[in-house]
């Protein structure tokens, strides 16, 4: 079955800390935080930037005054001009969309550096006018005198100055990814109780990761400009303080008569940005680099949104893992995004069921059993963050990490994403 070999390495994976929208952030974009966090990984890597090839990067709210961000990365950091660059867009695994494509590059021999990642700014998405105001707008544009301009917005009315802004919600189904995780939990049978003990493990492990220094060779310092007043050291959506009792006595959000999720048992809001430094394994021998891993195997799969909206990854999971050769039971760290508690919990009991391997899998056996409590050691996108295009990166910098913490061989990264798209990669220590 398909792999990468040679090897694709993993060289070094650096990130912003991930903020609440509207904090540390709230005046900087997308492409300001992709510059940052870009121009920290080639200032920690220590390599020459006239040896990267190709800059990819995830962001699944563009600017419409930069919608290449990764190009514009790499016009705003001192890279080389020279250096070809393109933007992905894959929902939450745009980041992972990002690595892979570049390390299909890698693979193929058309280059031996690439820079990938992602970057996303919650608090500065476009803001869009109503149609007739648009249309006023551009027909004012075209318009020589004062009277002609003005007499453009004479059919506006109060309502069409309302603006519209983005929302995060399926196109197809109508639901938010709130209200098809309320669906999931409802028709899985996911209680309160173990969606509030997910959140709460995830926000004290986090916080104990963070206490520990665990972080500190992934997570950089940002000074915040344009004033460089504002020191940002940790993540500022970590409730290492938070109680089961407290967690129980919030209100459902997506259903509030029925519902069982809450702001503490979904990923919030979030601002940042996070790359990660590829090259072959030949290139890296050659610089004298060590990898912190090497990415073995990937899948990407997609299932029907109008069933469990963000089942995605049980569905690419077989997939990565028999391209890799391995079973869910050579897996030694399992990482997987935190959207909700509900999906983390609906995507584990997927994964063990016999039913679903059979019925919706094609396959006769399930993939295999998942503890929730061995997942995530360091915590998850619940108490750390969801920056839409990054959180691919953050997540496969963990797993290479936590390997060669633990001394583990290898790693397992599972994203969920809109439209009911999935990803699983497999990550292996040297």
């Amino acid at each position: 079955m398909w792999q990468y070999t040679p090897r694709v390495a993993v060289i070094k994976g650096v990130r912003t800390p991930f903020a609440k929208s509207g904090t540390h952030y709230a005046r900087l974009s997308a492409l300001d935080l992709g510059k940052i966090v870009v121009s920290e990984l080639l200032s920690r890597s220590g390599i020459d930037p006239r040896s990267i090839q190709e800059l990819i990067f995830g962001n699944v709210i563009p600017s419409v005054k930069a919608p290449n961000i990764a190009r514009e990365i790499v016009l705003g950091t001192g890279l080389p001009r020279k250096i070809p660059a393109y933007s992905v867009s894959k929902a939450c695994a745009s980041a992972n969309q990002a690595i892979t494509s570049g390390a299909d590059t890698i693979f193929r021999g058309y280059a031996d550096v690439v820079i990938a990642g992602g970057a996303e700014s919650l608090s500065d998405v476009p803001i869009l006018f109503s149609k007739n105001f648009s249309e006023a707008l551009v027909t004012a544009s075209k318009q020589k005198s004062i009277g002609g301009k003005l007499g453009s917005f004479s059919r506006i009315r109060p309502k069409d100055l309302a603006p519209d802004a983005p929302a995060i919600a399926e196109s197809t189904t109508g639901l938010t990814m709130g209200e098809s995780a309320e669906k999931m939990a409802k028709e899985n049978g996911i209680s309160r109780e173990a969606q509030d003990k997910f959140a709460l493990q995830s926000h004290h492990r986090a916080a104990a990761a963070t206490a520990s220094g665990r972080f500190k060779d992934e997570v950089m310092t940002v000074i915040v400009p344009p004033s460089f007043d504002n020191i940002v050291e940790a993540d500022n959506l970590i409730r290492g303080d938070t109680t089961l009792d407290a967690l129980a006595k919030l209100k459902p959000v997506f259903d509030r008569k029925y519902g069982t999720i809450t702001a503490g048992s979904s990923s919030p809001l979030t601002d940042g940005a996070a790359a990660v430094l590829l090259m072959s394994e030949e290139k890296a021998k050659a610089e004298g680099l060590k990898p912190i891993g090497f990415i073995k195997s990937y899948a990407f799969a997609a299932t029907d949104p109008f069933d469990q909206l963000l089942q995605g990854p049980v569905f690419a999971l077989p997939t990565a893992l028999d391209r890799a050769k391995l079973t869910l039971a050579d897996i030694n760290v399992i990482e997987m995004h935190e959207a909700f508690a509900a999906q983390v919990l609906s995507n584990i009991q997927w994964i063990g069921s016999k039913k679903i391997a059979q019925e919706k899998l094609g396959r006769a056996e399930p993939i295999g059993e998942i503890d929730p409590e061995k997942i995530n050691l360091t915590g998850g996108s619940i108490a750390l963050g969801h920056p839409f295009g990054a959180t691919g990166a953050r997540i496969v910098t963990s797993v290479c990490n936590e390997l060669q913490a633990t001394g583990q061989q290898y790693g397992l990264v599972t994203v969920c994403a809109a439209g009911g798209m999935g990803v699983a990669m497999v990550l292996e220590r040297e």
